[in-house]
C-alpha cells in the first residue's frame, strides 16, 4: 500500500499521546473517587463484564481516529477491477510455415481455431481487431464488436511468403493508433512525407492530414511501458524475422506508447521442416526476438507447442482483460470504516452507559 500524501502519517505520533492521556484520567479518577469501607462491595456490583465494557467506546473511537488519519494520507492499494472498454489487435504470422502438420490438422487452422475459442470467450466490453503479417501485414479486420465480424475474418487469412514481425507489430499499433499517422508503407520503403506522396498522387488533402498526425505524433510524450489502459497486441509466430523492420524497433514504438504487447511462439523451438516436394523450408522459433518484445513493452510471452496449448494461452489472456489490476486510491474505504466505528462507539456508550 502507497500513500499520495504521506505527510499525513505524521498525525499518527499523536495517538500514543491520546493514549497515555486516556490512561491518566483513568488513574486519576481512581484517585478522587468515594472511599468505600470494602473495596469488595463495588467491584461486585460493576462485575468484570462492565469493567471491561467501559474501555471498548473509547477503544473504538481510537481506532476510528487511526482509519480517519490514513484516509487524510489517501492510501492507494492495487486492486483486481473489471475491465474498462478495451481494444485488442490480434496479429497472426500468416507465413507459408504455418501450412506445417506438426500441429494437427495444420498449424494455420489450428490457430484460426484458438482464435475462434478466443472470440468467444472475450468479454463484451473488448474490441478486436485483427492483423496477418507474412512479407508486409494486412488489416484483415478493423476493431470491432461484431463477434460474428471477427469469426468471419479468421476465414480470410492467406498465407503467402516471408516472416515479416516487425511490419505485424507496427501495423498492429496503426491499428490501435489511428490518429497517430503511422505510416507501415512509408517506414518500410522511405517513401517520403505524406505531403510529398500527396503531390505525386494528387491527394494532398488526405496528404496533409497525414502530415498533421505525424507532427501530433512527434510531440507525444513517451509514456511509461505498459500504462496504456485501453488496449493490448497479441502477436503469434511461428518462425524467425525473414524481411521488414527490426521487431526490436516496432517494440519501442509500442513501449512509448505504454502498450503491452503479449507475445506467443507457436510451434516447436527446435524448430522443424516442412514444405512439399518444390520447396521446403526450415522452421523454428524466435523466442529471445519474442521475449524480448514482450519484456520491452511490460507484456508477457507464452509458448505454445500444440493446439491445446494455444487455447490455453487464449483464455489466460482472456480472464486477464476481462479483470484487471489496477492502482486505485483506497481513501473512502478507510473514511468509512472510520465513520462506522465512531457510529458504533457511539452507540454502546449511550446502550450501556447512557451518555
Amino acid at each position: 500500500m502507497q500513500f499520495i500524501w504521506p505527510q499525513m502519517l505524521w498525525l499518527l505520533l499523536a495517538l500514543p499521546l491520546l493514549a497515555a492521556a486516556y490512561v491518566y484520567l483513568l488513574a486519576r479518577r481512581k484517585k478522587i473517587a468515594l472511599l468505600y469501607a470494602s473495596l469488595a462491595l463495588p467491584r461486585a456490583a460493576l462485575g468484570p463484564r462492565h469493567r471491561v465494557r467501559r474501555h471498548i467506546p473509547p477503544l473504538l473511537f481510537f481506532f476510528a481516529l487511526t482509519a480517519a488519519i490514513l484516509a487524510c494520507a489517501r492510501p492507494s492499494a492495487t486492486v483486481t477491477l473489471p475491465a474498462d472498454v478495451l481494444t485488442l489487435v490480434l496479429a497472426v504470422d500468416t507465413s507459408r510455415s504455418m501450412e506445417a502438420t506438426d500441429v494437427a490438422p495444420s498449424r494455420i487452422v489450428a490457430a484460426q481455431q484458438a482464435a475462434r475459442d478466443l472470440i468467444v470467450g472475450l468479454p463484451s466490453s473488448v474490441r478486436l481487431g485483427i492483423v496477418t503479417f507474412a512479407t508486409t501485414a494486412t488489416v484483415v479486420q478493423p476493431p470491432t464488436n461484431n463477434r460474428q465480424d471477427m469469426l468471419d475474418a479468421l476465414d480470410r487469412f492467406q498465407l503467402q511468403r516471408g516472416t515479416a514481425t516487425g511490419s505485424g507489430l507496427i501495423q498492429a499499433l496503426a491499428v490501435l493508433f489511428p490518429d497517430d499517422g503511422i505510416d507501415l508503407e512509408n517506414i518500410l520503403f522511405n517513401g517520403g512525407t505524406a505531403w510529398e506522396r500527396g503531390n505525386r498522387t494528387g491527394s494532398l488533402d488526405e496528404a496533409a492530414a497525414a502530415d498533421a498526425a505525424r507532427k501530433r505524433q512527434q510531440q507525444r510524450p513517451a509514456a511509461e511501458p505498459g500504462s496504456y489502459r485501453h488496449g493490448a497486441v497479441i502477436l503469434l509466430s511461428d518462425g524467425r524475422r525473414t524481411t521488414g523492420p527490426d521487431p526490436i524497433e516496432a517494440a519501442r514504438m509500442a513501449a512509448q506508447r505504454g502498450v503491452r504487447v503479449y507475445t506467443v511462439g507457436f510451434g516447436s523451438p527446435q524448430g522443424v521442416t516442412g514444405g512439399d516436394n518444390s520447396l521446403s523450408y526450415f522452421m523454428q522459433l524466435d523466442e529471445p526476438a519474442l521475449r524480448a518484445v514482450a519484456t520491452m513493452t511490460g507484456g508477457e510471452y507464452f509458448q505454445a507447442g500444440s493446439a491445446s496449448d494455444l487455447s490455453k494461452v487464449y483464455r489466460q489472456l482472456t480472464a486477464r482483460f476481462a479483470l484487471e489490476r489496477k492502482e486505485t486510491e483506497v481513501s473512502a474505504l478507510f473514511a468509512a470504516g472510520a465513520v462506522l466505528l465512531l457510529v458504533l462507539a457511539g452507540t454502546l456508550s449511550i446502550l450501556w452507559f447512557r451518555r
